[in-house]
């Protein structure tokens, strides 16, 4: 049985949630998850030209937004139910949901995750006590291997985003931005399998119904793109937002989505890096590749939100740590804040010092040295320094340059 088969048999009847529904959730779920703030940044506007209202999603227990719509689902299962115990496959934040609100509940949990997961959400799910099957290189794979398991086990599947009960809890997080910031234009909201804009739209919709719904997906990943279009998917690839790079969206959350979405927006690795870092650096906040996605769309098309007031979520901030530092160190390259030099010269005694000297006495700092003298392009007599400075910006590493070739030391800038 394929995922998207499994999706329709799981709510055969269903095309829409209501707004009762989220509701209703939002009663059930109250004192059990974080009321997360959402809070104009003045920075982020300033770089976008939009008003920007983030909503921190990433300050859940589980630092992700999935707590709502898993520990909806829990709620509404029946005594019998939870004695069978639960399975889901997930990329991450779904399983860490589920696991640490089925631990909560004594209700057993199986989770299915694909082997290229990020540790950190691996080791979070075993820690909430759930029993972790790591199988597939996609979400996809997980589920095809979840479904399997459900059946021999006998064991309720609550999927992460192709349940109505789901959908609905997710829907909360539209329900609390408009009531801290009720005169929002649009929300950005990233779109996976589908379900948290389903419920956020539906929701967003009967509260305001001239808002405009906006997707994101990851530009190797356009699932929900591609079927609005008729098209086959071409997905695939490695990208920093794996918690949506799904193949394909759910058919319930398109039949929700597809007559309130005003458009889905493709975004590229590096704007989601620079998303990533800007929440580092100016939010002081932590986001994963896929909870950044929301910013991402707004650097990536600046004009068509420039002068509205635009809502938008941290889905997660569940990132592993050597990510983050790869994502940030990257981030300083593109912004020429650390710049490798290559520079050849005489090899002779004081050269190097003589060069360090210059850089030194231009504010830089020498990170790196690596001192070559058996590149065949250099002369026997010659040496190759590739020296990696950090600067203040692009318009400082400009100096050192033009500083060291004033010295007659013509530095080429490696990228």
């Amino acid at each position: 049985m394929s995922l998207a088969q499994t999706a329709v048999a799981e709510t055969p009847n269903r095309t829409s949630v209501s707004m009762d529904e989220i509701r209703a959730a939002a009663a059930r779920l109250k004192g059990r998850i974080e009321r997360t703030p959402c809070r104009l940044s003045r920075t982020l506007s300033r770089i976008t030209g939009a008003e920007v209202w983030v909503k921190f999603e990433n300050l859940q227990f589980t630092a992700a937004y999935k707590e709502r719509g898993a520990l909806n689902k829990l709620l509404l299962m029946s005594e019998s139910e939870r004695r069978r115990g639960v399975i889901a496959a997930s990329a991450g934040n779904h399983a860490q949901a589920l696991a640490y609100h089925a631990a909560n509940l004594g209700v057993p949990a199986v989770i299915v995750m694909p082997r290229n997961t990020p540790t950190v959400k691996v080791e979070h799910t075993r820690d909430f006590g759930a029993e972790v099957v790591l199988e597939g290189e996609t979400y996809d794979d997980a589920a095809a291997v979840a479904t399997q398991l459900c059946m021999e086990r006998q064991l309720v599947f609550v999927h992460p985003f192709n349940d109505p009960d789901v959908i609905a809890g997710q829907g909360t997080v539209a329900l609390e931005m408009l009531e801290d910031a009720p005169d929002l234009d649009a929300l950005i909201v990233p779109i996976g399998g589908g379900g948290l804009l389903a419920g956020m739209a539906t929701a967003a919709k009967a509260m305001r119904p001239e808002i405009g719904i906006y997707g994101v997906e990851p530009a190797m990943y356009p699932s929900f793109t591609a079927r609005m279009r008729g098209l086959k998917a071409a997905a695939g690839g490695q990208t920093i937002a794996e918690g949506i790079a799904v193949k394909a969206v759910g058919e319930l959350t398109y039949a929700v989505l597809r007559p309130l979405i005003q458009e889905v927006l493709l975004v590229e690795e590096p704007q989601l890096e620079q998303a990533v870092a800007l929440y580092a650096n100016v939010e002081k906040t932590v986001a994963e590749g896929a909870g950044a996605a929301s910013l991402a769309a707004l650097l990536t098309y600046p004009q068509m939100f420039r002068g509205k007031k635009v809502g938008v979520v941290i889905t997660g901030g569940n990132i592993d740590s050597r990510l983050l530092a790869s994502v940030l160190t990257r981030e300083l390259v593109r912004e020429k804040r650390i710049v490798s030099l290559r520079i050849v010269g005489d090899d002779r005694p004081g050269l190097l010092g003589a060069v360090s000297a210059i850089i030194g006495a231009a504010g830089a700092n020498i990170i790196e040295v690596a001192h070559n003298r058996l590149a065949l392009d250099v002369p026997a007599k010659g040496a190759e320094f590739d020296i990696l400075i950090e600067t203040r910006d692009a318009a400082h590493s400009q100096d050192v340059v033009e500083a060291l070739r004033a010295a007659g030391y013509p530095p080429r800038q490696r990228s």
